[in-house]
């Protein structure tokens, strides 16, 4: 039987202490917190529905040419093309280099415009699936602003800052696993603020908690956050049961991954096999990228990158969660908003390490909390600017005295000069910041590139490609033998079922596309830096750093 408990009452306006008689004096109004019904809240729904419209046609505008395709893009539609062909769990050895979990989402949200048409099933025209998972991130972080009792200005602000900073239009667009992580913790916290507190919400919390983390494991390190907002927003008298169960759930669907490696007898290392603790051990070994303030370090150039984009809602959103945990003793917002001002201080120490691994795709974990805890930092700066010196008293209405009128027209102004400086900083950076993903084509050479290879190679079936993953499904769509004949560049030396496939090395092979991510890792890889040193190029598109590069192998046979 499901345990619930009644809401908080549903009436905004403070209500009066009933007299007991005429002689008694009344006490001052009790302001209850409001529960937001978002399905039946028309102003809520308007609101929510204008911005979703103007944060898709932003995010929309321009996504298949900016920004510049990536081989995490290519790596993890290429391993949803796997799921949906049968052919496993990726398109060569899976490695549990992450839980599979995420590219199988991937595979079904592509799934339908797979069947339709499956030669546009690429990185470029897939990029379109993910506005449906910023679509939800974004009604989600609205409907949790409402929760956490932030008002209704303020939950749209915490939705546009989301939505329409030029970092998350940049990183949002992408094919990334941390996008479709986001959404399922955003849902984590709304079943955790929910105003009915039915127990099922929670252990619903600890549901998608699980299905985040199993969609990109660096979701672990929220989970303490959610089970702060989950104690301080369930009912005290089942806190404990409901944070129990919670756990439990998301212990229990966490534990599966290990189940699978285990039942495939790939849990502990050993010869001939891949393993779990040895992708762990991978993942854990690898280089750190340097303290992130040391301007020397790969991590310092990581947040420049961030920062090029938008200054706002990162220095903002950091100021803000201080703001709010600073202030969790003594303000009512504060201890509603820990929880996500906790997420943001988590990341960010975990950025901080020196000894870490900083990916430019971490601060997508970070954007819809950034967002929400900036837009309550500037609810509660409007709340101290706006509100009365006597609480409880009575609103001003006209014919009360003129100083009073006075004094709340003066802070009407504050807060209309507060707003406006904050607009008129904030747009011009954003213009700019957006102006390149809105009208940028970063992605002509690798078209060009692709059209190069489908219209010029004459028996693509019998060609042997390096190249890298963002490629890999064009030319895979235009003929080539998948694994064999387009080759991920990384697995020409480090997948030992493709290397039993070139027994002369980089002398079995026909062409390599050098992208910037090939020359870039070449350094480390014996087979694709001999297949670069002994080739001649043969079409060239773009310049630069840029350039990609067809080049025919000396020792191949055409």
């Amino acid at each position: 039987m499901t345990t619930t408990l009644p809401p908080a009452p549903e009436a905004t306006e403070p209500v009066p202490a009933a007299p007991v008689a005429a002689t008694v004096t009344t006490t001052a109004p009790v302001r209850v917190r409001p529960v937001v019904r978002f399905r039946g809240s028309r102003p809520d729904l308007l609101l929510c529905g204008a911005l979703l419209l103007a944060i898709l046609l932003v995010q929309g505008w321009n996504i298949t040419h900016f920004p510049t395709l990536s081989d995490d893009e290519g790596t993890y539609l290429a391993q949803a093309w796997a799921v949906q062909q049968g052919e496993g769990l990726a398109h060569y050895t899976y490695w549990y280099d992450h839980p599979p979990l995420g590219w199988i989402q991937i595979a079904f949200l592509t799934w339908i415009p797979s069947l339709i048409a499956p030669e546009t099933m690429t990185v470029a025209s897939m990029r379109f699936a993910m506005l449906a998972v910023s679509a939800a991130c974004a009604v989600l972080l609205y409907v949790l602003a409402r929760r956490l009792f932030l008002p209704r200005w303020a939950a749209g602000l915490a939705m546009a800052l989301f939505g329409l900073s030029p970092l998350s239009v940049v990183l949002q667009r992408e094919i990334f696993l941390d996008n479709i992580a986001v959404m399922w913790m955003l849902l984590a916290f709304c079943l955790a603020a929910s105003p009915d507190r039915h127990l099922w919400h929670h252990f619903a919390a600890g549901l998608t908690a699980a299905v985040s983390v199993l969609t990109k494991e660096t979701m672990l390190v929220v989970l303490p956050a959610l089970l702060v907002t989950m104690w301080r927003h369930s009912h005290r008298d089942t806190r404990k049961f409901a944070v129990t169960g919670a756990i439990t759930a998301c212990a229990l669907i966490g534990l599966s991954y290990p189940l699978y490696a285990l039942l495939n007898s790939e849990l502990f290392p050993g010869a001939g096999h891949v393993s779990l603790i040895d992708g762990i051990a991978y993942q854990m070994s690898r280089p750190g990228s340097g303290f992130i303030l040391d301007e020397d370090t790969g991590s310092h150039g990581v947040l420049t990158s961030w920062l090029y984009y938008d200054t706002v809602l990162p220095v903002g959103g950091l100021a803000g969660a201080a703001l709010l945990l600073v202030t969790v003793r003594w303000s009512v917002t504060a201890r509603a908003l820990a929880g996500p001002a906790l997420v943001v201080a988590i990341l960010a120490v975990v950025a901080m390490r020196p000894s870490g691994y900083l990916p430019a795709m971490y601060v997508i974990q970070a954007l819809p909390f950034l967002a929400l805890v900036l837009a309550a930092a500037a609810a509660s700066v409007a709340h101290a600017v706006l509100r009365r010196g006597n609480r409880g008293a009575a609103p001003v209405r006209p014919g009360l005295s003129t100083a009073a009128a006075r004094a709340r027209a003066v802070r009407l102004t504050a807060a209309a000069v507060l707003a406006v400086t904050a607009a008129g900083y904030v747009a011009p950076r954003w213009y700019d910041g957006n102006r390149a993903a809105l009208t940028v084509d970063a992605n002509g050479p690798y078209r060009a590139a692709a059209a190069w290879m489908r219209h010029e190679v004459d028996d693509p079936a019998n060609t042997r490609v390096l190249v890298d993953d963002a490629l890999w499904l064009d030319l895979v769509h235009d003929g080539f033998e998948p694994g064999t004949g387009a080759i991920w560049f990384y697995k020409a030396d480090l997948d030992p079922a493709v290397a039993k496939t070139m027994p002369r090395g980089w002398r079995d092979l026909d062409y390599v596309v050098s992208s910037p991510t090939v020359r870039r890792d070449a350094v480390d890889l014996p087979n694709v830096k001999s297949a670069l040193e002994h080739s001649t190029p043969v079409a060239v598109f773009g310049a630069g750093e840029d350039r990609i590069e067809i080049r025919r192998i000396a020792g191949g046979e055409l």
